[in-house]
């Protein structure tokens, strides 16, 4: 890793180095928070968690050859080398930004309420097509997986894409500390993390903590069609550039058509020129993400035959709007999260299936006081389609029941008070042939309905 020495690193983090004179201006191979994933010539960064110490697996890394580790606790002596940080996780954040200094490659960040791991790959699916891409495995955004994420560059990458996100105000700020972005993109305003953020202006001053850090000379892509994202004009001088499908966006889409559960086509026009896609993944939002991809692409010299070419070659990512083809279902798996906003759109492709179409709802968290309305809002929405059977689990998803017998008394719901209770009933429910939505927040672990629907059907 280009100038990452045991010295460096205690100087970027503010940390003592403790060790043998001679490796202290070693560079390290690698930096890894998993002690399983510790490598000869490597660091370990010892994370304190709530239910298991770092600390406690330092004496095995060094037996796998570790350079050195970083600790929040004095060592025995002899132990081996290490750097001493009052908090690891802080201390990571500080060596990242410091290594990306070093790497000196561009770094697009995402954020937004809902999307922004769709996003990620799509803009990642792009540049790839002329760059050498890295771009955050799964979810790692939060304080701890950001860093790591940047530790996995090396010098023959040419761009990293860093998915970004936050639940509380001053989190983003110190993400954007860390990643100094060249370009930020934010995929909408939505009502993710209202206990913590209260509404929509509140998520809207939480995410823009992103242009903290931008770069002078850098870049701004928004999503035209957010009502909160719209009234940014200006920061720092920079222009917005705006995607959706008005003609009033730099970027923007018109002849969509959904292809059912094969995607959805569309032209995108850009100040280039324009283009016919059909983006792999259907949705209308996933359209939007071809055009933020789209926005990106243009601003790193890609031409529209290669950003055609990236959209069409995006893959799904599991728990995602995953489809997963059995013998006797089409399960969607969608199961990471939720919150209304992405459960009003995954519904909305639900119903243009094909076949008897089952949708396998659970609760959506961290919604604040207005978590029985907002599931309800969901529940009205959800009468209007045509979907012929809802499986509901969660006390807060006998919200989003009552909302969809007050629009179509008519409508097909069972609910259960918790998964465990669905999950006995579920094969009873579900017929061969059918189309199935699974999705819910992600401490409802819905993913076992996916393995139970998967199993039943080999």
């Amino acid at each position: 890793m280009k100038n990452m020495t045991p010295n460096r690193m205690a100087q970027a983090c503010g940390g003592t180095y403790i060790g043998r004179t001679e490796d202290a201006d070693r560079e390290i191979t690698s930096i890894m928070a998993d002690s399983r994933k510790a490598e000869p010539g490597g660091a370990f960064a010892a994370i304190k968690g709530e239910r298991v110490d770092g600390h406690d697996f330092i004496p095995g890394v060094f037996e796998k050859g570790a350079l050195v580790v970083i600790s929040e606790k004095r060592l025995p002596e002899g132990s081996g080398n290490y750097i001493l940080v009052e908090h690891t996780i802080r201390a990571l954040g500080a060596i990242a930004a410091y290594y990306l200094e070093q790497l000196n490659i561009p770094v697009v960040g995402i954020t937004g309420s809902v999307g922004k791991t769709s996003t990620k790959e799509m803009i990642a699916a792009v540049l790839e097509q002329k760059y050498r891409t890295l771009k955050t495995a799964g979810n790692f955004n939060n304080d701890l997986g950001l860093p790591l994420t940047i530790f996995r560059l090396r010098d023959e990458d040419e761009i990293a894409v860093l998915e970004m996100g936050i639940s509380h105000f001053g989190e983003m700020h110190e993400l954007a500390k860390i990643a100094k972005p060249d370009t930020c993109v934010i995929t909408n305003i939505g009502q993710c993390h209202l206990e913590f953020l209260g509404d929509r202006d509140g998520v809207l001053h939480a995410k823009s903590e992103i242009f903290d850090f931008l770069r002078p000379d850098g870049h701004i892509i928004l999503n035209g069609e957010d009502d909160k994202l719209e009234t940014i004009h200006e920061v720092k001088g920079i222009q917005p550039t705006f995607f959706g499908f008005g003609k009033e966006n730099a970027v923007y889409a018109d002849h969509v058509e959904a292809q059912g559960l094969s995607g959805i086509a569309c032209r995108i026009h850009t100040p280039q020129g324009e283009f016919e896609v059909t983006v792999p993944i259907p949705g209308l939002h996933m359209v939007l993400n071809a055009l933020a991809g789209t926005a990106v692409g243009l601003q790193y010299g890609l031409t529209l035959q290669e950003i055609k070419k990236g959209i069409e070659s995006l893959q799904p990512v599991s728990g995602r709007f995953h489809i997963v083809k059995t013998e006797r279902y089409t399960i969607i798996d969608d199961c990471y999260n939720a919150n209304p906003m992405s459960m009003k759109s995954s519904l909305g492709v639900l119903k243009d299936a094909l076949g008897r179409k089952v949708a396998i709802l659970g609760d959506m968290g961290e919604l604040g006081p207005q978590e029985n309305e907002l599931h309800r809002e969901v529940g009205t929405y959800a009468g209007t389609l045509d979907i012929d059977r809802f499986l509901l689990a969660g006390s807060l998803c006998k919200n989003l029941a009552d909302g969809i017998l007050e629009q179509n008394p008519q409508a097909d719901v069972i609910w259960y008070e918790n998964l465990f209770a669905l999950l006995r009933d579920l094969e009873k429910q579900v017929r061969d042939g059918d189309t199935v939505l699974v999705k819910a927040s992600h401490f409802m672990h819905f993913e076992k309905i996916v393995d139970a629907l998967a199993a039943e059907a080999e």
